[in-house]
């Protein structure tokens, strides 16, 4: 009876601490024996609405058990309140840089998982700055609240930069003479001007011991996008710490863009409008097909763990796959997120150099998560999450609807075929494509990232990257290509306004643990084979020539140098027909990789950029691909370096770094508002199952 119980639990109740689900089984078990059952059933009907009120009750308490879940607002709280009332509370300069969940060791939280070990203590890790120093703290948040380790770092590089922080070095300028002098002398009014914190990167220097940023000045007048008239020539140093300005220059002037033309937002348009297309409006008339409990998603045969980070924005864990004939889950990714976002821009200019932005290490790319907007963002039925942070006093934030996860009908097919040889009948058969979407769009500054994780029935796992918003542009004199005599390092794309050449790339952390953890990549190659015996009228054909890489130096790969492959396989799990069971990495566009010379300082920093694929052996402490430190960082510590080490890989826990590129060259349609542009991968189950779990589908 017991096992039988077992097998019908939600995957939710899975996630217990194993006394919790001795208790479910127990409990259910002497219900459901203390009726009689009719014959061939293995359980009487009638108690079926109690068991599952019961089972559901249950499943919705679940919520605050999981080690992986985010901190709560209440647990941020506790948190800065420990730290002010400890040695560091009589420092006028504490700040809070970084607030977020230290995750149990891996094979703890697999252990909690599958019920050989109770709760889990929950611990907090802490950056902060105190009177010129950075300190990584970590807080015991399970019993006595206490700092259990305060070290201080004293290598390169600082802690992301504060959104406090940034708002009050973009408030210097404006009690600064020469600034004010130097707006007026274009004909500005200062109340339009709007400036904003820019990271000033490493480009050689030794060691300042200075937190520094520029500032770059706009000009709003008659538009919001205020990114399309930037004040051009001046150069603003702050010193954060001291926050003040260190360094003002004015080098020349020139025009500001008029703003006619610029603003986006629907009331301000005049005829002629554009094509106006119906409204489609998504139905569900039987609900919703997921359910969230707390932060676990279910959805038809996934369920997976779904949280927030201010670093790295939405964080999918423990993703399994259910099976069609068992109904057993099977684990695909431990841990997946965004690692980092390399944006660097191509005018070496004295101005612009320094536009090498790392927006994740550097910004916090969950700080910049935008409140989703229903029917815009996301479908009207979605369901929208709220996350939290901590702000620079560590006090809690809330970002409203920061998050949205729906179910997504396209009217695609997920398969079909249509049969015309059988004679006498014709036979067309299919299914109807479904998924599910996570989605979090990051606002950046001028640009806008729209970020999924999809969910196929088929196994499939889909990232994909939308990138929008406003393309940055230089302020020029000329009003027409013919002008232009030199390379201006961008595109004409209005009348005085140069969009810049520049770069997209988004590295995703993906600690892939296919039906285990122990896993292999493998680089499938498609050889040519000549053929040479005369036995056929052929020339040539193609094989597989498999290569299991055996270190790290193996697992770094240059997609598209090579007609392959690229799988994660467990080598200890076969399917009936003696294949392993594995998942194939495809890229869907935008594989882009850096072209700047290796000694260039950008970079040195972000060496990894060129490849698209690395796979390195897991290590908790390597999550973000430039480093823990990135602002002003010397690219001594991202992933680049972590291959260096040259690790086992083969049958060992792995981790994969996927980098989506894109090369941006603006063009007029790019402006004033760019449409959005595509690009991501594609997680393909690859002799993971018996066959297409999609046949078993029954149609609606």
């Amino acid at each position: 009876m017991k096992s039988l119980i077992w097998q019908l639990l939600p995957s939710q109740l899975r996630h217990f601490s194993e006394e919790k689900r001795r208790q479910a089984v127990s409990i259910v078990s002497n219900l459901l024996s203390s009726v009689p059952r009719p014959p061939m059933l293995p359980m009487a009907l009638p108690n079926l609405p109690t068991l599952l009120l019961f089972l559901f009750c249950l499943s919705r308490s679940s919520a605050r058990y999981h080690p992986l879940d985010p901190l709560t607002p209440s647990e941020i709280s506790t948190i800065c309140r420990t730290i002010k009332s400890s040695h560091l509370a009589s420092s006028k300069s504490l700040a809070f840089h970084y607030v977020g969940l230290d995750e149990p060791d891996k094979p703890d939280v697999l252990a909690w998982q599958s019920g050989r070990r109770a709760a889990l203590h929950r611990r907090a890790f802490v950056i902060a700055r105190a009177d010129g120093q950075t300190h990584e703290l970590y807080i015991d948040i399970s019993n006595n609240n206490s700092i259990t380790s305060d070290k201080i770092y004293d290598g390169f590089g600082y802690p992301r930069v504060n959104v406090e922080e940034q708002a009050a070095a973009s408030a210097l300028p404006f009690n600064h003479t020469p600034f004010v002098e130097s707006v007026r002398k274009r004909g500005l009014e200062l109340k339009e001007v709007v400036c904003l914190a820019s990271t000033v990167g490493w480009f050689g220097e030794g060691r300042q011991g200075r937190r520094l940023v520029n500032l770059l000045c706009f000009v709003t007048g008659d538009t919001v996008n205020l990114y399309t008239r930037p004040l051009e020539g001046v150069t603003i140093l702050v010193d954060l710490d001291a926050m003040e300005i260190v360094e003002y220059k004015d080098r020349k002037v020139v025009p500001v863009p008029k703003a006619a033309g610029t603003d986006y937002r629907a009331s301000k348009q005049e005829p002629p409008f554009g094509p106006q297309t119906k409204p489609g409006v998504v139905v569900q008339p039987q609900g919703k097909g997921f359910t969230i409990d707390g932060h676990i998603v279910s959805w038809s045969n996934w369920v997976f763990h779904l949280s927030f980070d201010a670093r790295a924005g939405v964080i999918i864990s423990l993703a399994s796959v259910q099976e069609t004939e068992n109904w057993t889950h099977r684990s695909v990714l431990y841990r997946g997120h965004v690692s980092e976002l390399f944006v660097p821009y191509m005018n070496p200019s004295e101005e612009w150099y320094y536009r090498t932005f790392f927006d994740a290490g550097e910004y916090g790319f969950g700080l910049c998560a935008s409140p989703l907007e229903p029917m815009m963002d996301c479908p009207a039925d979605a369901t929208f999450m709220d996350a939290c942070y901590a702000g620079q006093d560590g006090k809690p934030v809330v970002i409203p609807n920061a998050l949205c996860v729906f179910e997504r009908y396209a009217g695609d097919p997920s398969w079909r075929h249509s049969e015309f040889e059988i004679p006498g009948k014709v036979v067309t058969e299919g299914r109807a494509d479904a998924s599910l979407v996570v989605r979090m769009v990051g606002t950046i500054a001028n640009y806008d990232y729209v970020m999924d994780w999809e969910f196929k029935i088929s196994g499939s796992i889909k990232l994909g990257v939308q990138t929008t918003g406003v393309v940055q542009v230089k302020a020029t004199p000329y009003a027409h290509v013919d002008q232009i005599t030199e390379d201006e390092h961008g595109t004409l794309v209005a009348e005085n306004t140069m969009g810049v050449y520049h770069d997209h790339y988004i590295t995703y952390y993906l600690d892939l643990d296919i039906d285990g953890s122990n896993n292999s990549f493998v680089n499938s190659k498609l050889k040519t084979v000549r053929v040479t015996d005369g036995g056929t009228p052929r020339k040539s054909y193609w094989t597989v020539v498999g290569e299991t890489a055996k270190t790290e130096a193996d697992g770094r790969v240059a997609l598209g140098s090579e007609p392959a492959y690229q799988l994660v396989v467990n080598p200890n799990k076969r399917t009936k027909l003696g294949n392993n069971v594995g998942y194939r990495l495809i890229s869907n566009g935008a594989t882009a990789t850096s072209l700047l010379s290796d000694d260039d300082y950008p970079q040195i920093r972000a060496s990894y950029t060129k490849k698209q694929l690395w796979v390195t052996a897991y290590n908790k402490s390597e999550r973000w691909a430039a480093g823990l430190y990135t602002d002003q960082s010397r690219g001594d510590d991202n992933l680049a370096v972590w291959s260096q080490r040259n690790r086992v890989i083969e049958d060992r826990d792995i981790v994969l770094w996927y980098t989506v590129g894109f090369h941006h060259i603006p063009c007029q349609e790019d402006f004033p508002l760019m449409p959005t542009l595509a690009g991501g991968f594609e997680l393909r189950p690859y002799n993971f199952f018996e066959s297409n779990p999609l046949i078993k589908i029954r149609p609606h």
